[in-house]
């Protein structure tokens, strides 16, 4: 049995594909309205503060990363200063407080030299040297006794100032190293005390801190010239590739870009502090990749980003699925209005047919009535006449006794519509369902008949009434006998059986619809209650649907199973409570009385 038809999901009609296709067009743009609000409501907002909050973090970040950069070349520039300051202030203790006649001793000397390494270390050698340049005493590794250092452009500068500590220089022993130089005026003449600082140990004060995998600290002087080795290209006593610039108090951190055309630049954006020593004016320079300087800071912001705009994602994926589930809910509202407008639309049918049938009853009858009469005055004509020919008046009284048979028929034709009016409107009544299905048979045995289908009722004899609502069963019953006699299409004969048995386990009757019609696709099965679903052509059926007559049954109380095979046929069944469901009374008790 298939579907009857609906006012959508009629195959081939272009009006219901119009309607469908513009259903889904607002549907959709539903859909992206709701998203697009939960969205604007939601994400926008999540996305401003999040990315307002990463970027107040990630200025903030950066500036204390800036502060502990600034605080560490301060606090190294700080311990080569007190490096510096502490060599040459004992240095200048021991001038001041030894004579020169007392170091020119080598032993003396060798004693104060031994004395400051075993406290201080960090001397190479320590040499007293006079006015002109000679060396008095000297003790070291090198040959240096010898030597005049008249014309060094250390001696002149010591002469000057007193108290001299030199840049990098090689001298005669070539070597990298540099001097820490004190002048004393003794009996008129003067003479220098000169001491070389460890390179190795300077270098190592310097040069091994470590910041991170690609930091490097190193010295330069003012022009430029590398007074300690680069981690990462350069050497000792090399120029710099880039200028060092002027003096500048405090502490200078900028941004340096790697030259393109400089192939010895291993970062291509560095973060480099610098700050200038007093004495000697050499620059403390501190580089780091800038990369790895803010890669704590990046990690974070990469972290919450992701957070973020996975939260987003989230938000997004749960307002698609919100708003699909609202549009299906309102997809279903909509539906059910439609299936009760339907129903309510094919109550006023009905109500009208019914009207329209008592009136085509009434009017029958009445000349029912008159025909009735005359027979019965033709037939008393017969009785009491005894001239007519006894042949044509055995034929005549036959004619006469099938007038009446004709009109009997008539009546009951007439009695079916009368009571088929009287049931048009709600309410409960009892209801004997033998009788109550076998006048819908009758009503629909003529169609049947034409279709070539013959009902075959199985009634329980002594099936318990039923407190139901006649007019709702009616239009459940019409449907079914409908769409099984609709089965048979393209058939040419077929059998509708219609069975009632009492369920005393449940409180209620089962009634079986069967026919032997062409059956439901497997595929499909599910579908058929399923509000406008139809594979009927235009104009079959009572316009009710299997999803009405569903939702009649469910508010009877009652409940509708369905069977069926392919090319086999059929079963529908059905059963109804003894009783209605008490919110079913109230409901129609609750209803206007016309």
């Amino acid at each position: 049995m298939a579907k009857p038809g609906n006012r959508k999901g009629i195959r081939g009609d272009p009006t219901k594909r119009s309607d469908e296709e513009h259903n889904k067009a607002y549907y959709s743009r539903l859909n992206r309205k709701f998203i697009l609000l939960t969205l604007i409501c939601s994400v926008v907002p999540l996305l401003l503060v999040g990315w307002g909050i990463n970027i107040h973090y990630t200025r903030f970040a950066k500036s204390r990363m800036m502060d502990s950069f600034r605080d560490q070349i301060e606090n190294h520039r700080k311990i080569i200063e007190q490096f510096l300051n502490q060599r040459s202030f004992l240095l200048q203790l021991i001038a001041y407080t030894h004579t020169e006649e007392y170091l020119s001793e080598i032993s003396n000397i060798a004693h104060v030299f031994e004395t400051i390494n075993r406290e201080h270390g960090a001397i190479t050698d320590l040499g007293l040297i006079d006015e002109e340049g000679h060396h008095l005493s000297y003790i070291g590794p090198y040959a240096l006794m010898d030597k005049n250092y008249s014309q060094a452009f250390w001696f002149k500068e010591v002469m000057e100032k007193d108290i001299y500590i030199s840049d990098m220089f090689e001298g005669f022993r070539k070597v990298p190293h540099f001097i820490m130089a004190v002048t004393r005026s003794e009996k008129g003449k003067k003479w220098i005390l000169r001491a070389t600082i460890n390179t190795d140990v300077f270098r190592s004060l310097v040069e091994n801190v470590r910041i991170g995998k690609t930091g490097e600290v190193y010295l330069l002087n003012q022009m430029g010239i590398f007074q300690t080795s680069p981690r990462f290209g350069g050497r000792i006593m090399e120029k710099a590739s880039f200028a060092v610039g002027t003096y500048h108090k405090g502490i200078r951190i900028h941004i340096m870009e790697a030259d393109p055309g400089d192939p010895g630049q291993r970062f291509p954006k560095q973060l480099v502090a610098d700050a200038w020593l007093e004495d000697p004016r050499w620059l403390l320079v501190v580089k780091q990749d800038y990369s790895e300087a803010f890669n704590a800071v990046n990690y974070a912001n990469m972290v919450t980003l992701i957070f973020i705009h996975l939260s987003a994602f989230t938000i997004f994926i749960v307002s698609v699925l919100t708003a699909r589930h609202m549009i299906n809910v309102i997809k279903r509202r909509d539906a059910e209005a439609d299936q009760l407008n339907q129903q309510l639309m094919q109550t006023g049918k009905l109500a009208s047919v019914g009207e329209l049938s008592a009136g085509v009853a009434h009017e029958i009858n009445n000349p029912l009535a008159i025909i009735l009469t005359e027979r019965q005055i033709l037939l008393d004509l017969a009785e009491y006449t005894g001239s007519l020919d006894p042949e044509f008046k055995a034929q005549l009284l036959e004619s006469l006794s099938q007038v009446d048979v004709q009109i009997q028929r008539c009546k009951r034709i007439t009695h079916n519509l009368l009571r088929f009016s009287r049931r048009t409107k709600s309410a409960i009544e009892t209801i004997d369902l033998n009788a109550f299905i076998g006048e819908v048979i009758d009503l629909m045995e003529r169609d049947a008949r034409t279709s070539g289908i013959k009902f075959m009722p199985d009634f329980q004899q002594d099936l318990p009434a039923l407190l139901s609502d006649p007019s709702q069963l009616q239009q459940v019953f019409l449907n079914m006998i409908t769409n099984a006699i609709d089965a048979h299409a393209g058939m040419p004969y077929g059998t509708i059986r219609i069975t009632t048995r009492a369920d005393d386990q449940r409180q209620g009757v089962t009634v079986v619809f069967a026919d032997t019609g062409s059956g439901i696709a497997p595929e499909i099965l599910d579908k058929i209650f399923d509000p406008f679903f139809t594979t009927k052509e235009v104009g079959k059926g009572t316009g009710l649907g299997l999803s009405i007559c569903y939702s009649t049954i469910k508010r009877l109380g009652g409940e509708i199973s369905v069977e069926s095979e392919r090319g086999k046929g059929t079963s529908f069944t059905m059963f109804f409570p003894y009783e209605p469901p008490a919110n079913l009374q109230e409901s129609l008790a609750d209803e206007p009385n016309d």
